[in-house]
């Protein structure tokens, strides 16, 4: 055998080696999450969302083509964009004490960074995408860094009635802050095929409740109601779009909230507003956008998250998914700065609280971002 041939072979069995390698780390290390398979493949096959091997958006996405490729990978290397922010961003701290009084009756929203709020509403805690790590990845120290500590530790965080997750994404589900919640009690509600993950990391099964679009579970009077997004899902190279993804309707006697998760604009929010609306609070992401279609398709712009706010019929908007990670070509305020002009334009309460500032129905709102230069 010649000295090439024995070279290619040599790269042909690293391969293979390094492909096994890979596939057995998925497989072994259990951040991944674990695999959509028997019942819960069956429940997943009974949606109107899924088609045949996987979940869909109705509005299928644009598809990408190479020159739209290009321009992200120059963006991402040769970008001017300030994409961290320059100076430490302000974190109002808060001591365990603040969760051991009584949740609030009134609408109380605490934004913990990126799109993780604490909510109250009718006597019940409500926490949405919580992430309380420090990485937005399956291995800390790789990816995406938090750029600021959370506003509470986890161990001051109560057992909380109600932990909502938009979709299975890593910026949105995180493994050890599950774990956390968990061993306090709290119930996980999540779109369908989510709880494969949460059974992986040792959540029993009389904490979740999985739910399609349009499907609702209630918890002390308070009613849950998983709605439509334009999005996708997966943590791992082989499970994209294995489960759902979905915006969530927090609905009590007399308070009721809007969260989107991650979506794309479209017809959905106002199909929202009519069947379920008006809102006192609507929770809209407003970061990670751009450029191209094929990522508005599943990231609404600023100017489309106000817009959706009108259509969700809501009073009070609250922008998240912004300032805690940097994961768009952007600068890591644009999305506040655009929002915050938008919101003027269509005469439109928005709040814009510091992370761990308390958000109620007339809390005052600062523009804290524009010291940071």
């Amino acid at each position: 055998m010649s000295q090439l041939r024995k070279f290619l072979l040599g790269l042909v069995v690293l391969a293979v080696l390094l492909t096994v390698a890979s596939v057995a780390f998925v497989y072994m290390w259990p951040s991944f999450g674990g695999a959509v398979t028997g019942a819960r493949l069956e429940q997943a096959r009974k949606s109107p969302q899924h088609k045949g091997e996987a979940f869909e958006n109705v509005i299928p996405r644009t598809p990408r083509g190479s020159g739209l490729i290009w321009e992200y990978l120059r963006q991402q290397y040769a970008g001017t964009e300030v994409r961290t922010p320059p100076q430490p961003i302000p974190v109002v701290r808060l001591a365990a004490e603040r969760f051991r009084q009584p949740p609030a009756t009134n609408v109380t929203a605490i934004w913990f960074g990126h799109a993780s709020v604490y909510l109250e509403l009718d006597g019940i805690r409500v926490m949405l995408d919580p992430i309380l790590s420090d990485w937005a990845s399956p291995v800390p120290g790789v990816g995406p860094k938090r750029f600021h500590p959370p506003p509470a530790e986890l161990s001051a965080l109560p057992k909380i009635d109600a932990v909502l997750i938009s979709h299975d994404h890593y910026d949105h589900l995180n493994m050890d802050t599950v774990r956390h919640l968990a061993s306090t009690g709290s119930h996980f509600f999540v779109p369908l095929g989510i709880g494969t993950h949460l059974e992986r990391w040792g959540v029993p099964k009389a904490q979740f409740t999985e739910l399609d679009w349009w499907q609702s579970a209630e918890v002390r009077g308070v009613r849950l109601t998983s709605t439509p997004v334009r999005h996708y899902s997966g943590r791992a190279l082989s499970d994209r779009n294995a489960t759902l993804w979905s915006s969530w309707v927090i609905a009590g006697p007399t308070q009721r909230i809007y969260f989107s998760g991650d979506t794309g604009f479209g017809k959905h929010f106002a199909t929202i507003g009519a069947r379920l609306g008006p809102f006192d609070l609507s929770i809209l992401k407003i970061g990670a956008y751009g450029p191209g279609q094929p990522w508005l398709d599943i990231h609404m712009e600023p100017e489309e998250a106000v817009a959706a706010h009108l259509a969700l019929k809501a009073k009070r908007m609250l922008p998240v998914h912004w300032g805690t990670f940097n994961l768009a070509f952007h600068a890591w305020d644009e999305p506040i700065r655009r929002a915050v002009k938008a919101a003027q334009d269509n005469r439109i309460d928005m709040a814009t609280p510091r992370i761990g500032e308390t958000v109620t129905a007339t809390s005052a709102s600062t523009a804290w971002w524009e010291a940071i230069r």
